[in-house]
């Protein structure tokens, strides 16, 4: 008879959990259980996965992977990696979990052609647009494959992972991201800055974008470090500002690459012009994403073509090279770990400060 055990709810339903338990020489060989909402459900899968493991005899490998989904594999994953998984990442995984078919698909039945469909499906979806967003889906998803198997025991072949991945590159479904060069006018900077400080004024309580902006094009900062930096990460006793950014973004290190990096001056006296709120440390308390958000509006209402917040960081780097520094002093600033991702900036020629006199240097920095 089926080991069939009735559970109350919290909701006051009832839930009936089935369990397989399996003894070999005196030894728990195989248990696993499932939960049904009725106890026919629960029978029928009893029945089934019975008939399951006996047909595996003694391969156990076969028996706990038999029935298992993609989407169990990434679920697995997300949990095994915790925060250590980078928060893009974790959002594309979700995001094939919830809205594409292969994540259910049994794991022992995928194959590269299967998967060659998923990225073709990928493609296909207007808010994807581009080959490089492809083969950020399906790197991410690669990782979930290299140690499904044996991590989890959920059959998920890695060469079929691989096959797909080359097929896909041949077809041009996937591509690297080009470098990106766009670099913000003073013109255009003017017009965004301008913009976001009459709203300020108008709203004092909302996010100064006006200052975000600034301190991004100074101190060349990602947008998610500026909403992590706390009031304990400014220091001013060596002699020289220098920020604490934890946990920078890194191909190799995602959590634990702590730096310290050299604040310019200007990107300083924007963050002491941030009033200290209470009840939280951070220097600008406000969310990542509707900064990002508010930003591309912004542009879009100005007229501004192909701006994006990150572009800031490029154009901060881009000054600190005209403005004479060497590689190891920008790297310093930048929080470059290598200096070769600093090779494409050396064409640059020393022209001189571009923001010199720039008005709006004194207005950031001014509080209130």
């Amino acid at each position: 008879m089926p080991q069939i055990i009735p559970r109350k709810r919290k909701d006051g339903s009832t839930a009936y959990l089935a369990q397989i338990a399996i003894k070999k020489n005196g030894k728990w060989w195989h248990r696993e259980s499932r939960t049904f909402d009725t106890r026919s459900q629960a029978q029928a899968w009893h029945k089934k996965r019975s008939r399951e493991i006996a047909a595996a005899g003694d391969d156990l490998r076969k028996v706990k992977g038999k029935g298992r989904t993609v989407g169990d594999a990434i679920d697995r994953y997300i949990a095994d990696s915790g925060a250590t998984i980078g928060r893009t990442k974790a959002q594309v995984l979700r995001t094939i979990r919830e809205e594409y078919d292969i994540a259910e698909q049994p794991a022992e039945d995928v194959t590269s052609a299967d998967l060659v469909d998923f990225l073709r499906e990928i493609s296909s979806r207007p808010e994807v647009g581009s080959a490089s967003t492809v083969l950020n889906y399906a790197s991410h998803l690669q990782a979930v494959f290299a140690v499904a198997s044996t991590a989890y025991g959920i059959p998920l072949d890695r060469n079929a992972m691989r096959d797909a991945l080359d097929a896909a590159k041949r077809l041009r479904l996937t591509a690297k991201s080009a470098k990106r060069s766009r670099r913000p006018t003073l013109d255009e900077l003017g017009k965004l800055l301008s913009d976001f400080a009459q709203r300020h004024v108008a709203r004092p309580r909302s996010c100064p974008m006006h200052r975000v902006i600034g301190f991004a094009l100074f101190s060349t900062r990602r947008l998610d470090e500026i909403t992590r930096l706390t009031w304990g990460g400014l220091d001013q006793t060596q002699g020289h500002a220098r920020v604490f950014i934890k946990d920078m973004k890194h191909p190799g290190d995602k959590v634990g690459n702590d730096v310290w990096c050299d604040l310019p001056d200007q990107a300083l006296q924007i963050a002491l012009s941030m009033p200290r709120g209470q009840g939280d440390a951070r220097v600008f308390p406000f969310n990542g994403a509707t900064i990002n958000t508010a930003f591309t509006r912004a542009c879009h209402a100005a007229q501004i073509k192909d701006l994006r917040f990150h572009d800031l960081r490029h154009e901060g780097v881009s000054r600190l090279f005209e403005t004479g520094l060497s590689i190891p002093q920008v790297a310093a600033v930048s929080g470059h770990r290598s200096w070769s991702s600093l090779q494409r900036y050396t064409h640059l020629r020393q022209t001189g400060a571009k923001y010199a006199g720039w008005e709006w240097i004194d207005r950031l920095s001014r509080a209130g």
